[in-house]
């Protein structure tokens, strides 16, 4: 096999060294009398010093489990009152806050997720958790599970990610919702489908209600995911007719927070990362085009008090508030402060000019309305996207700073 580079070598050395040491102290930790140090002197190849590695990581993988844990305080709920709950997409950045949400309520919640766009480490801080699994699947292929709900919240979300493969996005909202549905129908759940505000497309109607059929290109670059919720609603419905399945939809209007993807295109992700890395804000059209933006916990309580309703219909879920994205760009600019220009770029192709959430029905049937400012979300996602900057960098230092052997 190829000899690695003396930077090559160091740098897997060095990881071996750090999977090691701190792999034996934790095995060391919680089972003493098992553990034999793993011998990372003799390492000639590259291939030999990668195989180390993998058998380093098996190993801190088998005693994952094994190693005492805190965890968040939960609530104790009695056999009778706790519910078993799957969340699709539970990795993701909405599905994660909500499995928080429903860990803390003390409920059992099982997490599926293919980890296309979602992370492990958004929920990680639960692995081991009498009340949680996390089960690593795609649901286009069927799943075989008793529970008593379902937040199916499983598809990429933003345009870059659902753009990127069109074909899976539709695959994902049709096949993997028929999947549900009929796991639902097998085992007597309840549904709660995650549907967008896209099913609107660019609407002709303002402010958007639930009974607003919508305007969309079914032929667009976007529309593998605007169709493809749309069918989604549509085999719900079916499921519940033919089949009695018990179905909720929320349509879900732009929603930003911690544990967004920092590239993942939204406005809200691209404005703060260019922000705060100076580089240009990028505006893209003529900057009049609006949104409305909901802080991802105000969208957490709204699909649990959805599920928990005896509303089957579709119900809005968004913040009314409506700012142009010109003036959301400068929001931003203020906040993070630093240099970096506003430009212009030409608009892209099926965007929408105006997106604004009727809430009357679910403030009607929920008592529901967002309650976090703009202000104070904003300002906690920059916090986190400040974070993630420092981690990313820190990660990038260890990873092209070459060690003594």
């Amino acid at each position: 096999s190829k000899k690695p580079s003396d930077v090559e070598l160091a740098f897997v050395s060095d990881t071996a060294q750090h999977y090691s040491e701190n792999g034996n102290e934790r095995l060391i930790s919680s089972s003493p009398s098992s553990v034999e140090p793993i011998n990372i002197n003799n390492i000639n190849t590259l291939d030999e010093a990668l195989l180390k590695i993998q058998e380093l990581e098996k190993r801190l993988k088998d005693i994952e489990y094994r190693i005492p844990k805190k965890y968040p305080e939960v609530k104790f709920l009695t056999f009778k009152d706790r519910k078993r709950i799957l969340v699709t997409g539970g990795a993701g950045f909405v599905g994660s806050h909500l499995v928080d949400r429903l860990m803390m309520e003390g409920q059992e919640v099982i997490v599926v997720d293919n980890f296309f766009t979602g992370r492990k480490r958004n929920v990680e801080h639960w692995i081991g958790h009498e009340n949680f699994e996390l089960i690593h699947h795609d649901i286009v292929n069927p799943l075989y599970i008793e529970v008593d709900q379902v937040y199916h919240l499983a598809s990429p979300a933003s345009p870059p990610h659902y753009m990127y493969n069109p074909v899976k996005t539709i695959k994902t909202n049709t096949v993997g919702t028929i999947n549900i549905l009929g796991l639902a129908k097998r085992v007597g759940a309840r549904v709660l489908i995650a549907s967008t505000s896209e099913v609107y497309g660019d609407p002709e109607v303002h402010p958007q209600t639930e009974s607003y059929w919508g305007h969309v290109n079914p032929i667009g670059p976007r529309a593998c995911y605007d169709e493809a919720k749309r069918v989604s609603e549509t085999l719900a419905y079916s499921y519940h007719r033919q089949e009695n399945v018990e179905v909720r939809v929320a349509r879900i209007f732009n929603t930003y927070g911690p544990r967004m993807h920092m590239n993942d295109g939204r406005v809200v992700s691209n404005f703060i990362l260019q922000a705060l890395t100076g580089q240009a804000i990028t505006v893209y059209g003529s900057g009049k085009q609006t949104r409305s933006f909901q802080y991802v916990s105000d969208l957490v309580d709204g699909l649990i008090k959805l599920q928990n309703s005896n509303y089957s219909l579709p119900v809005n879920l968004g913040n009314p508030e409506e700012h142009t994205i010109e003036e959301f760009a400068r929001i931003i600019h203020k906040m993070v402060g630093g240099k970096s220009p506003i430009v212009h770029k030409d608009a892209v192709e099926d965007d929408p000019q105006r997106r604004k959430p009727d809430i009357t029905r679910a403030n009607h049937v929920l008592g529901w309305q967002p309650l976090v400012s703009l202000h104070t979300g904003i300002e906690k996602t920059v916090q986190y996207f400040r974070r993630e900057l420092m981690r990313s960098k820190h990660s990038e230092r260890n990873l092209h700073s070459p060690v003594d052997m």
